[in-house]
């Protein structure tokens, strides 16, 4: 073979490596194109979290709200605890002069003979009573003379007191009490017949 065929085929395969080089390079910055384009896919499409870590956070969720609701109960409780005490601490307030009242007139009882003033003291003891019921809403049923009251009144006994009195209060043994239109204690009466 001539020098020049020689080099000839030296050239065809220097250019042949040169091809094979840039395609190699063409393809590696193909490749790392593609690489980009994937990546910037992936960014803008959100990864789905899979089943285990969906159950995790809905059970976090769970439990959260049932603590959150636990303490809500419990707080309410102890509010509705708070608001009967106090309610009652007022209707104590309201009594505990009736009860200053019923010591003195005992001790005076017990240093008078007269009995007038002592019925007398009884009487306003009583009448301060009443009025401090009647301030928290609470009163008497009237029952004497009118018709008998299943709703309100309690019959204990019956009593023959001729055809004009038939079905109407004649005496009550026990008052009865009502708060507002709710009856606390119901009368109990004798009923004619």
């Amino acid at each position: 073979m001539s020098k020049q065929t020689v080099d000839n085929e030296k050239d065809i395969k220097t250019e042949e490596g040169a091809q094979t080089s840039q395609g190699a390079t063409e393809g590696s910055a193909a490749t790392d194109n593609m690489t980009e384009e994937a990546e910037a896919a992936t960014d803008n499409v959100s990864v789905e979290p899979s089943l285990e870590e969906q159950i995790a956070v809905w059970r976090d969720k769970y439990m959260r709200l049932q603590a959150e609701f636990d303490n809500f109960r419990k707080r309410t409780l102890k509010e509705k605890m708070e608001l009967v005490e106090r309610g009652c601490e007022g209707a104590w307030k309201a009594v505990l002069p009736i009860l200053d009242d019923m010591e003195r007139a005992v001790a005076a009882s017990k240093k008078s003979d007269d009995v007038e003033s002592l019925r007398q003291g009884e009487e306003l003891v009583m009448k301060k009573f009443e009025s401090v019921l009647q301030t928290a809403g609470i009163t008497a049923i009237e029952c004497v003379g009118m018709p008998f009251n299943e709703e309100e009144q309690e019959a204990v006994a019956r009593f023959a007191a001729g055809e004009d009195k038939r079905g109407l209060v004649i005496d009550c043994v026990q008052r009865g009490y009502k708060l507002g239109e709710r009856v606390l204690r119901y009368a109990k009466v004798v009923v004619g017949e």
